[in-house]
């Protein structure tokens, strides 16, 4: 709010055809929503304030969403930010207004980064929420009978590092299970969340992706207004089950070592479980349907009725577009999660020294003589390796150091934007699934 000689202003953008909802003018929010387009940040806030500015200079003060983005827009070409940098505006708006779950994993060991890189990404892509991976084992360790040490793995010692791995990623799908609130929220809610820390496999996100977007289908399905309930007819008998329910008993659990038995014979031998301690070896592929409705004991003539405010649809295996209501069709338009993980690693030389002096502040540094402590490094940097190895799947790799790090940034700011565009470009980002799904 603007105070101009003792007079205040306020300036509403007014939302949709009919105008009927309108929200306050924030210079703020204009402000992060252009830095996320690599508008850079000072330059950003004088934009916003040039745009509340000429709002209230020509007494528009109220305004549709429209027209407020024609003005903005001619502020920024004036600033020599064109037509690439609209376009990114418009992609991430499209982005928000379709609440599209976004999952961003920042993996690697100790003193990689990690906390760093998803602080400035948050930021700079004005996402709120980052999770950090060792609250949440601390969390587990004290609050449940988890089987999760306090001493961590890097400490403790292995007979050899296959065990050291398989141990590891024992670990890591405990606290996969342990952030399943949290991605379930993110899922119905459709906001974007950045998980960062050492005990993030990537292996097990990418072979749970499946699971993933039976969460983003089971929240939206349950969010709607209307109620879904499918009715099957077989013969004489007849069974009713809601479509939560379905989702319920398919999706028992995202530990992919319980997901083994519901995976097709095909998805078993073509994805190696990361549980035997050998680096994930399998393919980056598409994932399956949520649902094969031949397992579900449904016939060629079996009926789905749809129930909606007191209303009745009926039709035969898949429902008829044209016989569902708006509503239900909002239910059944599922948006496809994006899960990006990023692995940051350091030079070789430069991670031991850091190394060396992160464990020179510990409590037990006093009692570490050098063997034990190369011993400790060596495991981080086999965990290191091996969460490296992701790279010849498409798993992006990125190094770090302290004179390339904007760069570095730069570079990662994009490839999320790249990420998010393709998305939204291709055509499996809409899918459309049955409502009996």
């Amino acid at each position: 709010m603007d105070t101009l000689s003792g007079t205040a202003f306020e300036v509403k953008v007014w939302l949709g055809d009919s105008a009927n909802h309108y929200y306050v003018l924030s210079r703020f929010l204009v402000s992060r929503m252009l830095t996320v387009t690599k508008i850079p940040n000072h330059v950003a806030i004088k934009i916003s304030l040039e745009l509340k500015k000429l709002l209230v200079d020509n007494s528009l003060l109220d305004v549709s969403q429209s027209d407020l983005e024609a003005n903005l827009f001619k502020l920024m070409e004036r600033r020599g930010f064109g037509e690439e940098y609209i376009n990114r505006y418009k992609m991430m708006t499209r982005f928000h207004h379709q609440r599209v779950p976004l999952v961003i994993l920042v993996c690697g060991t100790a003193c990689v980064g990690k906390s760093t890189v998803a602080t400035q990404l948050a930021q700079r892509l004005n996402l709120p929420n980052v999770i950090q991976v060792y609250m949440v084992y601390e969390l587990i360790r004290t609050s449940t009978d988890a089987p999760l040490s306090s001493e961590p793995i890097w400490e403790r010692e292995f007979k050899s590092h296959e065990e050291l791995l398989t141990e590891f990623a024992r670990e890591c799908r405990i606290l996969r299970k342990g952030l399943n609130g949290d991605l379930k929220k993110a899922m119905k809610d459709g906001k974007p969340v950045i998980i960062e820390g050492i005990h993030l496999d990537p292996s097990i996100y990418l072979m749970d992706e499946d699971h993933v977007r039976n969460e983003a289908n089971r929240a939206q399905v349950s969010s709607s207004a209307a109620s879904v309930k499918v009715s099957m007819k077989d013969g004489k008998q007849a069974n009713t089950m809601s479509t939560t329910a379905r989702y319920d008993n398919v999706s028992k659990d995202m530990d992919p070592g319980a997901m083994k038995s519901e995976r097709s014979s095909s998805s078993r031998s073509s994805i190696k479980s990361c549980s035997s301690g050998v680096p994930y070896d399998g393919q980056l592929r598409s994932v399956p349907e949520p649902f094969d409705d031949s397992k579900h004991g449904e016939g060629e003539n079996s009926e789905i009725f749809i129930e909606t405010g007191g209303s009745k649809v009926c039709s035969h295996n898949t429902p008829n577009e044209a016989s569902i209501p708006h509503t239900m069709k909002q239910a059944s338009r599922t948006t496809k999660p994006i899960v990006i993980p990023i692995v940051l690693k350091m030079d070789e030389f430069d991670h031991q020294t850091l190394l060396e002096e992160w464990i020179a502040c510990k409590s037990y540094a006093a009692f570490v003589d050098e063997a034990k402590k190369d011993a400790l490094i060596d495991r981080l940097m086999r965990i290191q390796d091996y969460l490296c190895s992701f790279k010849s799947q498409g798993v992006i790799v990125r190094n770090l150091s302290a004179t390339t790090f904007p760069q570095t940034l730069d570079a990662l700011h994009n490839y999320l934007l790249q990420r998010i565009e393709e998305c939204q470009t291709s055509e499996g980002n809409v899918n459309e699934h049955p409502v009996s799904s």
